[in-house]
Order: structure tokens, then sequence, then C-alpha cells
């Protein structure tokens, strides 16, 4: 046999190896270096203001780096099995490794976001009892050149642990909470992607999303898993994006929808991005006429001698921090505009959604209600905090979302905001999502963020922030009409505050308890 042909016996028995057994964050980039070893992983962007530096990796030599870092914490003797341990560095590809290195070295590694403060990171550390915290990578090169390991593990001592990692919410609504997720809910069931070409549709993934995140993290080891390329920045900043795109003729991009509008505004209409065949979009709602506009800025695909045709695919994800990731999926093929708006898409293999009044009963078909839901991506709990887990998590693994959403026909469901977030005025409840919708359609407003404000009639009232275009003339008084044209009376809010920008968490969603704050001050 051929030395060419014993390669690629050994790539396809690896591949199928990937198929047949589940994954582990340990072994992610060791057995997906077996299929796609000499493809390159990620070409990271510098980032000086954190000192992130530029580097091109192939999943090779990322996987040989994850190695050698987890020999050296071996080594180093201070980290036990299961021991919990912060990373806390720049946002970068290598914050990803080191979370790998982490679990193959034995330990379960808890990601956190390098926009928090130091005493966020604080709470953090003490939530998880953390016995190491991992502040830049150079701190695991200089150990690994200290105890001259060069060599790496060759294991993966993290694969028998039950919790595979802590990510942690972004405490929106209190302080932030450890999520245990396991290896399945993480990366269990990727190895099918390896079983795909790489580069079938997508030759490169644009992506400036924070690692420490979810929706961030799952995109970064899926890629690598399907041997897809990131073009990857630390940080987002739209015309930097563009310009990846445009010039590398990126052919897929991945955000939220606060990205798309600052894309949008950075002047995505003045650019060639017709290398562009798939949008992703996650972590919020994304308005539909929003996802329409990329859509037609990208192309389904190249022809000879006609160049870029027809219009680029859209893909929502639904999901969060307790389910590892997507829970349910809707895609918007070409000139097909089903698949946009607020359905939630479809639940993914091994995923059961209920919607439950508060009683716990099914609700009837075109009701509201909570989403419950199961499958094998929800957290095992969240660490050390029983009472939370109980609040959210039942005997049989329903997860409480705390998501409202309508029962539609055929299994479809509506997302009509955060149960938290509902604006309860004179008896009727005002869904906020609903209502920033309508609002967004008028086409001098780029974002609306509606909430409620104490009211001595009806208790609270619908009141909301907007973000105009630059050249914009309308006055608030004018929106207010407007909308009361396209509103229902109880769901047109009483105050239109114009603002610069509306308050955001690290991860880019709509802040809403900040929002109040500040417009109750401006009241």
């Amino acid at each position: 046999m051929t030395r060419p042909l014993v390669r690629i016996v050994r790539r396809e028995a690896a591949r199928l190896g990937m198929l047949r057994a589940g994954l582990t964050l340990g072994s992610l980039l060791e057995r997906a270096a077996a299929v796609h070893g000499s493809s390159v992983m990620v070409d990271q962007a510098a980032e000086p203001r954190t000192g992130v530096p530029a580097r091109i990796l192939t999943v090779a030599a990322a996987a040989e780096l994850v190695d050698v870092w987890a020999g050296a914490l071996v080594a180093d003797g201070k980290l036990g099995a299961g021991d919990r341990v912060v990373v806390a560095t720049p946002n970068s590809v290598e914050m990803l490794l080191a979370t790998l290195a982490v679990s193959r070295a034995g330990g379960i590694p808890a990601p956190v976001n390098d926009a928090m403060r130091d005493d966020e990171i604080a709470h953090v550390v003490r939530d998880a009892d953390a016995s190491v915290v991992i502040r830049g990578v150079d701190e695991l090169d200089a150990l690994a050149l200290r105890l001259g390991v060069n060599s790496g593990l060759g294991e993966d001592r993290g694969a028998t642990e039950r919790v595979a990692a802590l990510f942690y919410t972004s405490g929106t609504t209190g302080s932030p909470k450890g999520a245990a997720l396991t290896h399945r809910a993480l990366v269990g069931e990727l190895g099918r992607l390896a079983a795909l070409p790489a580069g079938l549709l997508i030759s490169e993934l644009a992506l400036a999303l924070p690692v420490a995140h979810i929706y961030g993290f799952a995109a970064l080891v899926a890629a690598s898993v399907g041997g897809i390329p990131v073009r990857f920045r630390p940080r987002f900043r739209p015309t930097e994006v563009l310009d990846d795109i445009e010039s590398r003729r990126s052919s897929a991009f991945a955000g939220v929808p606060t990205m798309y509008r600052m894309l949008e505004e950075a002047g995505a209409d003045d650019r060639d991005l017709r290398s562009v065949r798939l949008w992703i979009s996650g972590a919020d709602v994304m308005p539909p006429e929003l996802a329409r506009r990329f859509k037609r800025r990208g192309a389904a695909l190249s022809l000879p001698g006609l160049g870029a045709v027809g219009e680029a695919t859209f893909a929502e994800g639904y999901g969060m921090v307790e389910t590892g990731g997507g829970a349910a999926a809707k895609v918007s093929p070409p000139f097909v505009p089903l698949g946009l708006g607020d359905q939630l898409g479809i639940p993914l293999p091994g995923y059961s959604f209920r919607v439950v009044d508060e009683h716990g009963d099914e609700v009837r078909l075109g009701a509201v209600g909570q989403l419950l839901l199961r499958g094998p991506g929800v957290l095992e709990g969240y660490w050390g905090d029983a009472d939370a887990t109980n609040a959210v998590l039942d005997d049989e693994g329903w997860l409480s979302t705390g998501d409202l959403v309508r029962r539609g026909p055929m299994g479809t469901f509506s997302f009509q905001g955060r149960e938290k977030a509902v604006i309860k005025s004179g008896g009727f409840s005002v869904y906020p999502p609903e209502v920033e919708r309508v609002i967004e359609q008028h086409p001098e407003v780029v974002e609306a963020g509606v909430v409620g404000l104490p009211d001595d009639k009806f208790g609270e009232v619908p009141a909301v922030a907007v973000r105009l275009v630059d050249s914009a003339t309308v006055t608030s008084a004018q929106l207010l009409a407007w909308m009361g044209t396209r509103l229902s009376d109880y769901k047109t809010p009483r105050r239109v505050f114009i603002v610069d920008d509306l308050p955001r968490t690290g991860t880019n969603k709509l802040q809403r308890s900040e929002l109040v704050e500040r417009l109750r001050d401006r009241d």
C-alpha cells in the first residue's frame, strides 16, 4: 500500500471513529487533527488593546499546543482531578485552547468574558471554588518551559469527569451562575460534522464573538471539528469585519443581531459581500427585515461567466447557556421567506419542547406559556447552588427556560419575550419583543428597547428607547402617532425616549434592567 493511500485510509478511519464515539473537550482537537490536521483552523487578527497576537494555526498545531499545556498543568502538580480553573485570558483562540487544555489535564475549566470587571471575575473564582486562575496563556507557555514539558500528555485525563466545564450566565437578573455542562452537552454530538467534506458550503467563517460565551465557543468548536477555517477577530469592529469578508471572500458570518445592525451602519451596502453563502445569528431575536436585507447582500452560488447569483441562506439558532448552545434552529434558504421572524425553529435532534401555564399544564393552541425543554445539552445544574437548580430543572430533566412562547400549529413556537420582561399594564400582558419588531419597521429607527415604567393608574405602562439613523428628522411625538396606528392601545408605548445607545451585556444582549433605570432618571 502506498504512503498516500495509507494516509487516506487512516484519515477515513479517524473520520468514522469520530462518528462512532462521542467527543470530549480534551480529545476534541486531537481527534479532529487526525481528519483535518493540515487544514487551517484559525487565522486570528491581532488585537493591540489586549495584546492578542496575529496567529495562524492548523488543527494539528492547535491540538499539539493543547496537549503541551495540559502536560504542563499536570507536571506542575497543583491541579487535581475535577479542580475548577477560571480561564480569564483576553478573548482569543488561545482562550479556547487553554479551556481545552484544562479539561485534558483533568480539571473543570470556567472561561469568563474579558469584558467582566475584576469584582465579577472574583465572584466567579469564589463561586466555582477555583484552585487556579489563568490570566494569560503566556503563563502556560512559561510553565511548560520551566518544567521542560514539550511532548504533552498524549491522553485525555478529563474524559471521565461528568462535568466538562462551567459556563457562567450573564447575570442580568442577579449574580452570574455557573451552568455545569457535560462533555456530551458541549461537544458530544459534533463528531458527525467530521463526516462532511470540509468546505462543502463554507470556505471560511468570519467570527468576532466572545469565546467565553456559549455561542462563540460552540461556533469555534464546531468549525474546528468540521474542518472549516475561521477568520477570528478578538474584538468586533464592523468596518474590520466588512474588510475581512470583502477582501478574503469569506463565505459565512456568525454574529448577534446587534452586530448585523452595526455592519449596516458601517456601510454594508457599499461593500461586495456576495461571497457570503450563509449568515448565522443567535443569542437574541433577529428582526426579520434585517435578516432579509443580509440575505440579499449575499449569494446562493457563483457560476462561471455569471459570477454570484441568487441570495444567501440565513440561519438562526435558539439556545442559552443552560442548553450548552443550540436547542432549536431555523433556516431561510435563498428566495424563501419562511424561517424568519419570531419562530423559534425546529427542535434539534434529541430535544423536546412543551409550553405550559403557571400551573404547569400544557396550553392550548394559540395560547402563550413558558417554554420547557429537555435534551442532551441541558445543564447538570448550577454549580454549588441546589436552590437555583431546583428552580429551573425538574426530576424528569425538563428545563424551565423563562421564555414565553406562543404555541402554533404543526409544532411551531413563536417567541414572545422573557417572562421577567413582560409588562403588566392594566390587566394586559405586553411582550416587549413584539412591540420592538413593529417600531423597528419605521425607516428612521435603527433599534428599539421596550420596558415597563411605573404608572399610578395601570401599574406600569410600556415605554420605548429608540436609536435613530444619523439623518433622522422624526420627533418623539411623530413616532408616538405612527405607533398608534400599528399597535393596540395597551401595547403602544406612552413615552418615547430618543437615545444615542442602548445598554447591553458583554454578549450584546439588551440589558433591560439598566434601561429601566436610565429611563426612570429621564422620566
